[in-house]
């Protein structure tokens, strides 16, 4: 399974995913699932995905593909809503095309994905793609969407974040909140792959990948952790 983050601000977005694939105990590997694609100048494009590795792979794939390849691709499309339609369009013909090919071998080849950006003219905008290839917006009053294993994570977001955190707080919101999931979660792990985007910069290069000797992100999951006992030890006590 896995876990992604994804949140549109009022400076920015910043993005969070880790990177455990499972396909059972036997059968767990690491793979990215943080993907960027931009131009420099005026198409700043972020992606994250959860579900099935083989229909993500080949959503990726034909995306850098289709960039040097396509006239219609994701570096000419005029708008954050004609990118999500594009890519919601691309994932349901991969999954319809790899289902008729399973044979009724009953394989869930769903996935779901995250897809967050900048395209010039635009404001920064944050869609969350099903699988049937339809999509919903992040909004200013709804300003984060999650995919894959979400619920342990959703608490620090919900009381955290709204649309006029900065970048930097929200990143640090962001990394609780994994490291939240990754506590409860025997499928979610490290490495973590973190992107912040600044508003009109195009520039993708903000991005960092932590792992489990990180010292800094070590020093926050035991500040979390060790604050969390503190403060509830701190509470006052129910009689009955």
């Amino acid at each position: 399974m896995t876990y992604c983050v994804a949140m549109r601000l009022a400076e920015g977005l910043v993005f969070v995913a880790d990177s455990r694939t499972n396909a059972g105990v036997d059968n767990i590997s690491t793979f990215r699932k943080l993907f960027s694609f931009g131009n420099g100048k005026d198409h700043a494009l972020v992606l994250l995905s959860a579900g099935n590795l083989a229909t993500t792979q080949s959503i990726v794939e034909l995306l850098k593909r289709r960039i040097n390849e396509a006239e219609e691709n994701l570096m000419t499309l005029p708008s954050m809503y004609d990118e999500a339609a594009y890519i919601g369009k691309l994932m349901r013909e991969i999954i319809e095309r790899d289902t008729h090919n399973q044979q009724g071998q009953g394989v869930d080849l769903g996935c779901s994905l995250l897809l967050g950006g900048q395209i010039r003219g635009e404001e920064p905008r944050l869609f969350l793609i099903y699988p049937q290839g339809n999509f919903i917006e992040a909004s200013i009053e709804t300003p984060f969407l999650q995919i894959g294993e979400f619920k342990y994570g959703k608490p620090i977001l919900d009381r955290i974040i709204d649309f006029n955190t900065p970048l930097e707080t929200a990143m640090t919101c962001g990394l609780i909140s994994m490291d939240s999931t990754i506590k409860s979660n025997l499928t979610v792990d490290l490495p973590i792959d973190v992107l912040t985007y600044e508003k009109n910069s195009f520039s993708l290069e903000r991005t960092r990948q932590l792992g489990s000797e990180d010292a800094e992100f070590l020093a926050l999951r035991k500040a979390w952790g060790e604050g969390i006992k503190e403060l509830f030890n701190q509470l006052p006590r129910t009689t009955l």
